[in-house]
């Protein structure tokens, strides 16, 4: 089983920066993936980046240009910086990840059990 832990969240007035970690662990596993998605009250959770191993990231057209999404493999942690923050930016951010398990077959999702980010004056 692959456990996935979101910290760095917060409030923060508009304008501001902040940066999310995630910390994976649980054995032996490969990841071949990871995101953050982020789900604001009473709308679905939404995709805001990934990166996949060989270092392919994809943003949200929401988030592009403000945030950065970045991968420490050896470490098995993923980040998110969060720049120019806007009310809007405001909803529980999750971590994801696309992992096998040593000696598994298949590739499973993972998720984390979210970070709270407040942007507001």
């Amino acid at each position: 089983q692959v456990q996935l832990v979101e910290s760095g969240g917060g409030l923060v007035q508009p304008g501001g920066s902040l940066r999310l970690s995630c910390a994976a662990s649980g054995g032996s596993f490969t990841i071949y993936a990871m995101g953050w998605y982020r789900q604001a009250p009473g709308k679905q959770r939404e995709l805001v980046a990934t990166t996949t191993s060989d270092g392919t990231t994809r943003y949200s057209g929401s988030v592009k240009v403000r945030f950065t999404i970045s991968r420490d493999s050896a470490e098995n942690a993923l980040y998110l910086q969060m720049n120019s923050l806007k009310p809007g930016d405001t909803a529980v951010y999750y971590c994801n990840a696309a992992a096998r398990l040593r000696g598994g077959i298949s590739i499973n999702t993972y998720w984390g059990q979210g970070t709270q980010v407040t942007v507001s004056s």
